[in-house]
């Protein structure tokens, strides 16, 4: 998504409010008070992707946003029992072919709603809720692993904004995304390096630098593969921003596409590495 000087003004304050409220959330409040704050981001994130898979069809964007609402709650709540998660795993993707079934629409486009519908609410929700999961499950670390990983994806939007700005001259996916280099991609990578030097070095000792740089490279890495695929929904649905809520971001999926794949990555990262 282009940025003007006028959008930059506005992301700056949009940050200048969303960062303490997320700081407090974090290091002020019990962990359900940070799975507040990611739930409904998760349930609006899949509400603008409906939006997008299924334009015009109301019924079928709600029941979406109804399954996305429902498998953030069975993994926050009964994320422990191995019987809920297999079952959720095999049971949405089922629902999303059954539930077309009942709204058919337009037979040309009913794979792709089928499969959005299936896939649509793990894609967003579910990695959302596995970043509230971090807070809660990594005791007092919690909040740093979650602040780490927050900072895996933004600081590499923002590295990635100024050298692709100021020194991107070669496109990364010019079919997907027209204005990404590859100089702005390497910035990207430099920016969540910076985020796991900060983590390690300063709120979060536990997470050592032989393990923080290789997981910011491998996380930053995902995260813009995760831009991309949201640009590849977006230009395949003809959309220009997933929406409009976040003043100079466009909707809540533009803002936290990146962070689906780095939350994933990290909390992955912690049931292997650190428990």
């Amino acid at each position: 998504m282009a940025v003007t000087k006028s959008n930059l003004a506005m992301r700056l304050l949009t940050a200048a409010v969303a960062v303490p409220v997320i700081l407090y959330l974090l290091y002020g409040c019990p962990p359900i008070a940070f799975y507040c704050l990611a739930f409904p981001a998760a349930v609006i994130g899949s509400h603008e992707l409906f939006a997008m898979t299924h334009p015009g069809d109301r019924v079928s964007q709600i029941l979406g946003v109804l399954l996305s609402a429902a498998s953030s709650l069975l993994v926050y709540f009964c994320g422990h029992d191995p019987r809920v998660l297999l079952t959720l795993l095999v049971a949405i993707p089922l629902l999303g072919p059954l539930l077309t079934l009942i709204r058919v629409g337009d037979i040309s486009s009913a794979a792709l709603r089928a499969c959005a519908m299936g896939f649509g609410p793990i894609f967003v929700a579910v990695p959302m809720t596995m970043l509230a999961m971090l807070r809660r499950d990594m005791g007092d670390d919690g909040p740093g692993y979650v602040l780490v990983t927050l900072m895996f994806a933004w600081l590499a939007d923002t590295g990635g904004y100024f050298a692709g700005r100021f020194l991107g001259k070669h496109k990364l996916y010019e079919l997907v995304s027209p204005k990404k280099t590859i100089e702005g991609s390497i910035g990207g990578l430099l920016g969540s390096v910076a985020g796991a030097l900060l983590a390690s070095l300063w709120y979060l000792p536990a997470f050592p630098l032989a393990h923080s740089v290789p997981l910011a490279l491998v996380a930053s890495a995902f995260g813009q593969a995760g831009d991309l695929g949201e640009s590849l929904l977006k230009r395949s649905t003809g959309v220009k921003d997933s929406g409009s809520l976040v003043p100079g971001h466009g909707g809540i999926l533009d803002r936290i596409d990146a962070l689906l794949l780095t939350s994933t990555i990290v909390y992955v990262y912690t049931m292997w590495v650190q428990r």
